[in-house]
């Protein structure tokens, strides 16, 4: 076992790939692979599930990289003392819902970085590649909600996967709508006076089920609907087609501008937003800061941060 090879391992479970992490590296594809089996077949473990779909870690894997990750921090802290080596680049991993919140708090991380070198990685994405990706250890944090009505299923995602929730805030519906939508007055609105507007939503790829819906209400019957994939599309075809979809409530003006409102919506429902983490890992510094700024950007929009959660 070499140093070497344990960046190795990093660099992969960070990329995701053998091939993104051997360009990354400057090696050869064939040569990173040959360095990971000869590790596996020193310590008589598997690191890596290889399939056509790509690789994962193993249970085996999982626990290996947390050893990993210690020693090459502990051998980075002995350089930088005995060595008068800077610190090296600092790295932190997020995927989310299509949130401007969490956009904010990691817009607040990398202004408030000391380090002169980083490589931070914001994934807005899917709900099922969001726990795939912590699970994985792609992400060290992925950010999503819990309702009523998906939280046993998720919640066992949880238990099957190691994955802690911590609890943010509690937000009731709203809709996003153009402020030139007829209902962008209306102190609260209900379902009935949606009727006429196209619901969009994001797509969920091949795991599109109803419990990884991004927007509350995700079995209701919409006349007319939109699938979208990124938050830009989204918020374009909310002005342009006086669309409108279902979220917390949280905008950002500094991020989005003020062509979109946010307005109460009457239905029985509630989102509690948090973040997963893989129990199995600790998380770093970065990830405990970006958790801190979380916190801060959210009080600064006005809600309480939950401290409790009880899982069912």
């Amino acid at each position: 076992m070499t140093l070497k090879q344990l960046n190795y391992i990093i660099e992969v479970v960070a990329r995701g790939s053998i091939n993104e992490a051997a360009n990354s590296l400057f090696i050869s594809q064939p040569s990173l692979s040959k360095s990971i089996r000869d590790l596996e077949t020193e310590f008589g473990i598997e690191i890596f599930n290889r399939s056509a779909k790509g690789i994962s870690l193993t249970a085996e894997g999982s626990e290996f990289l947390c050893y990993a990750r210690q020693v090459i921090e502990q051998t980075e802290l002995l350089e930088q003392r005995y060595k008068n080596l800077k610190p090296s680049r600092q790295m932190c991993s997020i995927s989310t819902q299509h949130y401007a919140f969490a956009v904010d708090a990691f817009v607040n991380l990398i202004q408030r970085s000391d380090s002169g070198e980083y490589e931070f990685t914001l994934r807005e994405t899917r709900t099922h590649e969001i726990l795939s990706d912590v699970r994985d250890l792609r992400s060290e944090i992925g950010i999503l909600y819990l309702s009523p009505f998906n939280r046993k299923v998720l919640e066992r995602f949880f238990q099957e996967n190691h994955l802690l929730f911590h609890p943010l805030f509690q937000a009731g519906p709203h809709i996003f709508i153009s402020k030139e939508n007829p209902l962008a007055g209306r102190k609260e609105v209900f379902p009935s006076d949606l009727g006429e507007f196209p619901y969009l939503s994001f797509e969920q790829g091949e795991y599109n089920s109803f419990y990884f819906a991004e927007e509350l209400q995700s079995i209701t019957y919409h006349r007319k609907r939109i699938h979208v994939s990124d938050r830009a599309t989204l918020f374009n075809l909310l002005i342009g087609l006086n669309g409108y979809t279902i979220s917390s409530g949280v905008l950002s003006t500094a991020l989005n501008g003020t062509n979109i409102v946010s307005v109460p919506l009457r239905i029985d429902d509630s989102m509690l937003i948090g973040w997963i983490e893989n129990q199995k890992v600790k998380l770093s510094g970065q990830a405990k800061k970006y958790i801190a700024q979380l916190k801060l950007v959210i009080r600064q929009y006005g809600f309480d941060i939950v401290e409790n959660y009880k899982q069912i």
